[in-house]
């Protein structure tokens, strides 16, 4: 058995229902089944067999959960690449990754040439163009069925997801098929997900946050997936409005820039039973204003090398644990333990660790980072947090993003939820700044929301009585936006840089 039967068994009970609706097109299920098919067969006509990688670039398409579906039934492993990189950043993931072939879609072949000229060992593939000297993905000839490799399908890596790389190189995470499947029941759970349901997918697929907190769920699931190329906040909130959108999934900063814009307040959103955030911590000002406009927001809490669920709220407890990063996953076991890992009482900050079927395998051709981030089978996150006495988890900081201040731990998430709470900041983010006498000084970055003013003492003046002095910021800093990734998550490494030449000036 492998994830693919799901579909092919959707495609036997209900070989009409809508899958995927992409654009104008729509697949259904025995469409899906009928691509997943012939993706697999062109693979094998490829030489691609158990344990290669193959490589993905491009935006959001159908043929890419096809392709890993495929992948699935070939033993083999999908490298969904981020296409937000550079050339450099690229050959650097597929010189490490080695794939047997590299599939493009025609708004990345010329970046792809470049790539092509250093690494010409992978077979590159055009999806949907025509390129002298590149192979054509649908004239690939299908090979006939073959039985699938003896290697046993849910002990089989699927997808190798490269970190965002903030802090250093980054580190291509290895997923089994069994983390996919444990990964999509804890959706379920989660969502109360069914076959009845319409997710909306606006999040890339190269991060596991668009391709497997709703997407491969809600396939598992027989659902109907509606797929966004890249994200439009016009665009989503008239797709939730005309296709009748149940459920989906949008970072911060994507909910933010709906809620800018001049339809989100009139948009008929009655179809949703809920929204689901997370990839950053977010805050319960921030979650209290989502819901107003009259759905639950529920928090998720992972990252990719647990899938990325790990914890979650479901629809009953978003307003009463608005902020909460929810309960563990219901297969799955988290922790939070101090240095020793001895286990933190509720109340205590420490740092989280996961531990479950969902849990990567390790990290691609690197023992020595699996082995520091996998002790006995939990997951070392580096995020602090604590339970409280309901046993629901919140999430502080970062280990690396907290500030030390003459011996203090000052966390980044308390100081911007002071900030955000304030109706005429838009964002905000909290550094620490080296100081010869504390060690680090806090310094906080602010952008406004459009047609307000505010000086730095004013900004200051909002800590006045509600957080301890050591904590407050010793300077603010007014920018027009804060540098993010692919998944809204601010860089702050690049913000540190910007504000020490703010600083200089």
């Amino acid at each position: 058995m492998d994830l693919a039967q799901a579909i092919e068994r959707h495609a036997a009970f209900t070989p009409r229902k809508l899958a995927i609706a992409y654009g104008d097109h729509g697949l259904s299920y025995a469409d899906l089944a009928a691509r997943m098919r012939a993706a697999c067969g062109r693979l094998a006509t490829l030489g691609v067999g158990a344990g290669d990688v193959v490589a993905y670039l491009g935006f959001n398409h159908p043929e890419m959960i096809a392709l890993l579906l495929a992948c699935t039934r070939r033993r083999a492993i999908l490298l969904p690449l981020n296409w937000r990189l550079a050339v450099p950043e690229h050959a650097r993931v597929l010189a490490d990754a080695a794939p047997h072939a590299v599939l493009v879609t025609p708004e990345f072949l010329d970046h792809a040439e470049a790539l092509r000229a250093t690494n010409p060992a992978p077979t590159w593939v055009a999806l949907d163009a025509t390129r002298a000297d590149w192979r054509q993905w649908d004239r690939i000839e299908i090979a006939p069925a073959a039985a699938p490799p003896a290697q046993a399908a849910f002990e089989a890596p699927a997808l190798l997801c490269y970190t965002s790389g903030s802090t250093g190189m980054p580190k291509g995470v290895v997923l089994t098929q069994e983390a996919l499947f444990w990964n999509a029941l804890n959706s379920a759970h989660m969502h109360d997900l069914t076959s009845a349901d319409r997710v909306l997918t606006t999040l890339p697929l190269f991060h596991v946050g668009g391709l497997n907190i709703q997407t491969v769920p809600a396939l598992h699931a027989g659902a109907s997936v509606f797929l966004h190329a890249k994200f439009d906040p016009a665009a989503a909130i008239e797709a939730i409005e005309r296709d009748r959108i149940t459920l989906s999934v949008f970072v911060p900063a994507q909910l933010t820039a709906m809620m800018e814009h001049p339809r989100w307040r009139e948009a008929d959103l009655s179809s949703l039973r809920m929204l689901t955030t997370g990839s950053t911590i977010v805050s319960e000002p921030y979650v209290r204003q989502v819901q107003a406009r009259g759905m639950p927001l529920i928090q998720v809490y992972g990252s990719t090398e647990t899938c990325p669920i790990a914890t979650y709220l479901r629809a009953e407890d978003a307003d009463r644990k608005a902020g909460a990063a929810g309960l563990p996953a219901l297969y799955c076991a988290v922790r939070v333990v101090d240095d020793n890992g001895c286990d933190r009482p509720a109340g205590a900050d420490g740092e989280i660790v996961v531990r479950g079927p969902n849990v990567m395998r390790g990290y691609w051709n690197a023992p020595e980072l699996s082995a520091a981030a996998l002790h006995d089978g939990w997951y070392r996150s580096g995020d602090i947090g604590h339970f409280d006495d309901d046993g629901y988890l919140y999430v502080v900081a970062r280990k690396h993003d907290m500030i030390i201040s003459g011996g203090e731990n000052v966390y980044p998430a308390e100081i911007e939820a002071v900030l955000l709470d304030c109706p005429d900041i838009l964002e905000a983010c909290a550094l620490g700044k080296p100081d010869e006498r504390w060690g680090e000084t806090v310094v906080a970055a602010v952008v406004l929301k459009p047609c307000t003013r505010m000086s730095e003492a004013q900004a200051l003046a909002l800590f006045e009585g509600r957080i301890a002095p050591y904590k407050r910021p010793r300077g603010v800093f007014f920018l027009d936006s804060l540098p993010r990734n692919a998944l809204g998550k601010v860089k702050r490494d690049d913000l540190k840089q910007a504000l020490a030449a703010a600083a200089a000036a």
